[in-house]
């Protein structure tokens, strides 16, 4: 059994897959070529925002937001702590510095009371300016944007939306990526939709960020790349990913987003009473990224994940330390110690077996296993 498989989905769309790489290679433009531009139109038209704007990772996408921003040393910026490093080191990579927020239990994502009152904590300090707001789609569930949004305008924030884990999870039909003022996401290959690599897009509706972006992933270039009008990065989509990406994109809107739905909904029927299983809100739609799990406590949940391993099924812990924990950030001020969600969640969480492609019987063989060990060791 896969956690996710790859080889699976290529199986099914290695023609049109195979296809495209041999288009690409038969036209020979491997920057910047036809199918990077092609991509980047049906993006914008899925997501519907104005622009799409593709890079080389993830990761760029949210620096490429934040040097559009003009963000910097002296700004304070606020990031969940129960999420993956990029999001918080990109803030620290430009010079700001990144505020800490604590984690919904029940959704993983980002806690609106919580953020609302570190805002003001950072105001009433005064040493810092803040000046943007990272939610990020943890799982596939879009953040609660309305409430987040609210609280933007109330302190004159900018939202960053991380949708590197969100694409194709929507709230009331709006899809995510297209929450933010920018939104980002990746296309690294364990994510909704991934590349053969590594890839990213950056989604805005604003035409002025649009042309700054443009500019930023390729050195800062002005009318053309010899004429660079301010410091940027190299950032470019490859066309073989954008090749690669295009029919993955076609499926993920056909049918894969729907079976992941699918998948989620029988692993909640048997694991229901036997877990926490993930709460999705009425309103929202996740693409699951990861089907995540909660377990009484730190030594059940590695003791399960063995017991997992020793029958064959993979499982995976995301994410083993909060941001606020990390080496890194040893020396970093915490400018909130309420961050016991988000450390709750990192001793308790595992996640299963999730991709578009798991039969039911795999799905029922997992939960059984799961049901057996933990009623042996309730019996116990």
């Amino acid at each position: 059994m896969e956690f996710i498989d790859l080889k699976k989905q290529y199986e099914i769309l290695k023609q049109e897959i195979d296809a495209n790489i041999q288009a690409v290679l038969d036209d020979g433009h491997y920057i910047m070529g036809a199918a990077v531009s092609e991509l980047e139109k049906e993006l914008a038209d899925y997501i519907g925002v104005k622009h799409c704007i593709t890079c080389a990772n993830g990761t760029d996408a949210l620096s490429l937001a934040l040097m559009a921003w003009d963000i910097k040393s002296g700004d304070a910026v606020f990031v969940p702590s129960f999420t993956f490093y990029a999001t918080a080191e990109v803030v620290s990579l430009i010079g700001a510095t990144p505020i800490f927020i604590d984690s919904d239990p029940r959704t993983f994502n980002i806690d609106v009371i919580h953020l609302r009152s570190m805002i003001e904590n950072v105001i009433k300090e005064g040493k810092l300016t803040p000046r943007a707001i990272i939610p990020v789609d943890l799982f596939g569930q879009p953040a609660e944007y309305e409430e987040i949004m609210k609280i933007a305008k109330d302190y004159n924030l900018l939202v960053l939306e991380d949708g590197a884990q969100g694409f194709g999870g929507s709230i009331n039909g709006k899809k995510a990526c297209g929450f933010g003022d920018i939104s980002t996401t990746s296309f690294f290959p364990a994510k909704p939709l991934g590349c053969y690599g590594d890839g990213g897009a950056v989604f805005t509706d604003s035409d002025v960020y649009y042309e700054k972006l443009v500019s930023l992933r390729v050195h800062g270039k002005g009318s053309y790349k010899y004429d660079n009008v301010r410091v940027g990065l190299n950032s470019r989509l490859d066309t073989l990913q954008a090749a690669i990406l295009l029919p993955k994109l076609h499926a993920f809107n056909d049918y894969e987003l729907n079976s992941r739905n699918e998948i989620a909904d029988i692993y909640n029927h048997e694991l229901n009473d036997i877990v926490i299983t993930p709460l999705v809100k009425e309103n929202m739609q996740s693409s699951w990224a990861q089907y995540t799990i909660l377990l009484n406590d730190e030594q059940e949940r590695n003791e399960l994940q063995q017991y997992l391993k020793s029958k064959g099924i993979p499982s995976m812990i995301y994410y083993p330390k909060p941001l606020h924990m990390q080496s890194v950030y040893k020396d970093h001020i915490v400018y909130s110690e309420d961050l016991k969600n988000a450390e709750n969640l990192s001793r308790k969480c595992l996640s299963l077996p999730m991709h578009p492609y798991l039969e039911r019987e795999q799905i029922i063989t997992v939960c059984n296993e799961i049901k057996l060990y933990l009623q042996k060791e309730m019996k116990l």
